[in-house]
């Protein structure tokens, strides 16, 4: 598929209505535009030979013809989407509805920098194209999530501390040397949010998304949309102070950050000091998987110290649901417990009459599917449809 002349005007309109997957008639279309039926019928026909849009099996009649019925054709194209890693990645190929055709998970070294890690990942992806039978010319948008703050109008890392030689490199247009196309880049834990979102609470339209691991961050979901702030640097709640910090210091040169008392490795240092063997994040996994009182005592007092963040982000945004996600979510029920704890106890009761804490759905998909979303989201916008349409 190649770019072609923009859709006639009103066509990205009512493809946006038909999105959502849900077959229409003309005439249901009709009513929901209020364009005339001739005019649904010749954007319809263009839609569909653009490849954007297909006919789907009959309505059941109530006599006479029964009418045709319109959606999305998922097929039309394909996105890549990469979910990276300090040290394990995963890169997968899905079609226009977010269903992952093909998908692939090895472990990487960030560290190896841009060159590297980028030319890796260009090296999975066409070998997944090729495994569900497309090429270049499917790929209609790139997404990538990586673990440090991006400045989002360029897609370049700022200064992520666990990225050396990555700060402000430009990915996308390194990846476009090699395939050009739109290439979306943000941090990790905004690609969760939109994979939790999309996967799990379609119809959730105020989410919060947290990953506890070797950091603290958070994805926020606000009246259906990625909040990313001024400079994309929304969510950072890692490095918020917290009572109990007192003097502990950050790897961001402050003291007292949530991220020094309540992350997996901040955690293990708190257990290793009472003389409970646990060097990693995973280590306190398995402890608290064994029933070690001291590491089940200490999860939930970081869930604590995060519920107390929380709090606050509870009484400013007003989610419906709190996700947990991220390596550290692995421990269950007693890291939610904290949060919860805390939460519903100091928040006001109209913020929390309807909340929900509760880990994760999608589990350590949530990036690869929330990067694949993000290509879509793009793609099918009605900003760039408006300007170029995808003609099979």
């Amino acid at each position: 598929m190649t770019d072609s002349p923009a859709l006639a005007p009103g066509a990205s309109e009512l493809f946006q209505l038909l999105r959502d997957g849900a077959p229409r008639t003309r005439a249901e279309l009709a009513k929901s535009t209020g364009l005339a039926r001739s005019t649904i019928a010749a954007r319809v026909e263009e839609l569909m030979r653009m490849g954007l849009v297909t006919a789907v099996a009959d309505k059941v009649s109530t006599g006479g013809r029964p009418p045709s019925q319109f959606a999305l054709n998922p097929a039309a194209r394909v996105v890549i989407a990469a979910d990276l890693g300090a040290s394990h990645a995963t890169v997968a190929v899905s079609d226009l509805a977010g269903v992952v055709l093909a998908q692939s998970s090895e472990p990487i070294d960030i560290a190896d920098g841009p060159d590297s890690v980028l030319a890796w990942l260009l090296d999975v992806a066409r070998r997944l194209l090729a495994q569900v039978g497309r090429d270049d010319a499917s790929v209609a948008a790139i997404g990538i999530g990586v673990p440090g703050p991006v400045e989002h109008s360029s897609g370049r890392p700022s200064n992520p501390p666990i990225m050396p030689g990555w700060d402000r490199f430009d990915i996308p247009g390194r990846l476009q040397e090699h395939l050009p196309v739109p290439v979306l880049v943000d941090n990790d834990v905004n690609t969760m949010a939109l994979g939790e979102r999309a996967a799990a609470w379609p119809a959730v339209d105020d989410l919060l998304f947290i990953k506890i691991a070797t950091g603290i961050g958070a994805g926020l979901i606000s009246d259906g949309q990625l909040r990313r702030g001024a400079q994309g640097a929304a969510g950072d709640i890692g490095h918020v102070h917290v009572a109990r910090g007192g003097d502990v210091p950050c790897t961001c040169g402050n003291r007292g950050c949530l991220e020094a008392l309540a992350s997996g490795p901040a955690i293990a240092r708190g257990l290793r000091a009472i003389g409970v063997d646990a060097r990693t994040s995973n280590d306190v996994v398995e402890l608290v998987k064994r029933g070690n009182v001291e590491a089940i005592q200490a999860v939930r007092q970081a869930g604590r110290d995060i519920g107390e963040v929380l709090t606050t982000c509870v009484s400013l945004v007003n989610p419906s649901v709190i996700a947990v996600g991220g390596s550290m979510a692995r421990v269950g029920e007693h890291l939610i417990a904290g949060i919860r704890e805390v939460v519903y106890s100091r928040s006001a009761p109209l913020a929390t009459a309807h909340l929900s804490i509760v880990q994760s759905a999608t589990g350590a998909d949530a990036g690869v599917l929330g990067a694949g979303m993000l290509a879509i989201e793009h793609a099918l916008s009605h900003d760039v449809l408006a300007s170029t349409s995808l003609r099979a």
